[in-house]
């Protein structure tokens, strides 16, 4: 269970006169697959990668069981990094009705299981995305797939777009919540 009055050392208040870290989870959310990022900040300093993956559920499941599993999964997530931040990616409207509504279904599920621990979330468009890591609204994937390791080295390769989808995110959350 998420321990719901958790102190959480990464905090954005100064303890004991001590800058200390802020803690973001940021997600790129999906159904089927999920990118999934924890980045930290000292406050006044750079941003630096603590964990990142692609988190998949079968496409064999009923789609209920795909999101208590995404639930789940967040829960780990919460539990073992523990963030104080959600950044996560509003939807974009897309032609596949289905599609979207079932991403949807999972952002709402993220963003439960998130405010249940008690996570405050900041959402961002795939354009706030673009502009914020490649200095261009209008990037292709690509582009974020070059932007991210420049702006954020990781100490392991990160394949997935999902991932780095993630990431870009969490690099989102610091440009723009800056007086943060």
């Amino acid at each position: 269970a998420i321990n719901f009055l958790r102190f959480s050392f990464y905090t954005q208040n100064t303890l004991c006169g001590i800058n200390v870290n802020m803690r973001i989870l940021a997600i790129d959310p999906g159904y089927e697959r999920l990118g999934i990022a924890v980045l930290d900040k000292q406050k006044g300093g750079k941003e630096k990668y603590i964990f990142s993956e692609c988190f998949k559920t079968s496409k064999d499941l009923p789609h209920a069981d795909r999101l208590s599993a995404l639930a789940k999964e967040i829960k780990i997530i919460i539990e073992k990094w523990q963030p104080e931040i959600l950044a996560i990616e509003k939807l974009f409207l897309a032609t596949n009705h289905k599609t979207a509504m079932m991403v949807s279904e999972a952002r709402g599920t993220i963003l439960s299981t998130s405010a249940e621990a008690g996570l405050k979330a900041y959402e961002y468009s795939p354009p706030q995305i673009k502009l914020a890591v490649c200095g261009n609204g209008a990037a292709d994937k690509k582009s974020i797939i070059k932007m991210v390791p420049l702006l954020l080295p990781t100490p392991r390769a990160v394949k997935i777009d999902d991932e780095f989808d993630a990431i870009a995110i969490g690099l989102t959350f610091f440009a723009i919540e800056k007086s943060r």
